[in-house]
């Protein structure tokens, strides 16, 4: 629900977002939909059932992604039943939205979050704005992060370039979750130093149980081997704003090739959440905000 002061904020920043798409561009980010597939990867055990939500680029600030709008849409999650909910980075406000809002203090949106429940847990995976925002973890270049502390603190189980082997029904399968492949920004566009490792990520799963795996970043998709069963991947807001259904600005080094949704290359599987929050501007348009629910094997 959006309230009259959430309008009257959005539209403070109408002018300065600048891309003249009227009241539902700043009404939008404040909406929350369910996007549904279902599908059974190739090397998918018959008898597997797995429903999985997924959750990516909340970008936690006042007054579009408050701790209370967070514990709506954990409300709406647990709704679902899933039997394992996958976070998929990008938790914290960037730089360039921060102009715009105030920050949610870690602890608040963590908690928030810690609200999740699954038989199969809950699982994160950190974004490269997690990793931006602390000056103090860019000049070591290393971890951890505030983020990374916060939802750990929360109950959550981090990954970073590691694997969960988990049962259900008796039958298993692989959880993994990449490094972030944008941790550490380098001069020119599109070059980063990242903290991801596909190979040991994948070295851990000693049987050959299918394997999910989270990422942040999509672009990796591009070469990854058989073994991976489904990847899924946030970070492009789906566009953020879309115009006829064509995204004008992806932060991808493949454009739009993985801007949104199911892709398919050559038998492999990819899902990109559109997320939940903002960059960079306060606006979305024809990239509605959203749940991921993903459906196994049915």
């Amino acid at each position: 629900m959006i309230t009259r002061r959430q309008l009257l904020q959005g539209a403070s920043v109408a002018g300065v977002a600048g891309f003249g798409l009227g009241g539902y561009a700043l009404a939008e980010p404040f909406g929350t939909t369910v996007s549904r597939y279902s599908l059974t990867p190739p090397r998918w055990p018959q008898g597997l059932s797995l429903r999985v939500a997924v959750l990516s680029d909340l970008h936690a600030c006042k007054p579009w992604m408050t701790a209370e709008r967070i514990q709506g849409i954990v409300a709406q999650v647990n709704s679902l039943r899933p039997d394992c909910v996958m976070l998929l980075g990008d938790f914290v406000a960037g730089h360039s939205i921060s102009r715009f809002s105030e920050p949610v203090p870690h602890r608040e949106w963590a908690d928030a979050l810690g609200g999740l429940k699954a038989p199969l847990g809950v699982h994160a995976v950190l974004g490269n704005h997690d990793w931006w925002e602390d000056d103090v973890v860019q000049e070591r270049e290393g971890g951890p992060t505030k983020a990374g502390i916060a939802l750990q603190e929360a109950g959550i189980t981090l990954h970073e370039n590691t694997c969960l082997r988990l049962t259900k029904d008796g039958r298993a399968f692989w959880l993994a979750g990449l490094g972030d492949q944008w941790a550490f920004p380098r001069a020119g566009r599109m070059v980063f130093k990242g903290v991801d490792n596909l190979a040991a990520t994948l070295e851990e799963a000693n049987d050959d149980a299918p394997l999910i795996l989270m990422v942040h970043e999509p672009d990796i998709f591009a070469g990854m081997p058989d073994r991976v069963s489904l990847t899924l991947a946030g970070h492009t807001h789906g566009g953020q704003v879309r115009l006829f259904g064509y995204a004008p600005v992806v932060p991808s080094k493949f454009g739009s090739r993985y801007v949104y949704g199911h892709v398919v290359e050559r038998n492999r599987n990819l899902i990109v959440s559109g997320g939940l929050g903002c960059s960079g501007i306060p606006v979305r348009f024809g990239a509605p905000p959203e749940i991921v629910l993903i459906d196994l094997g049915v």
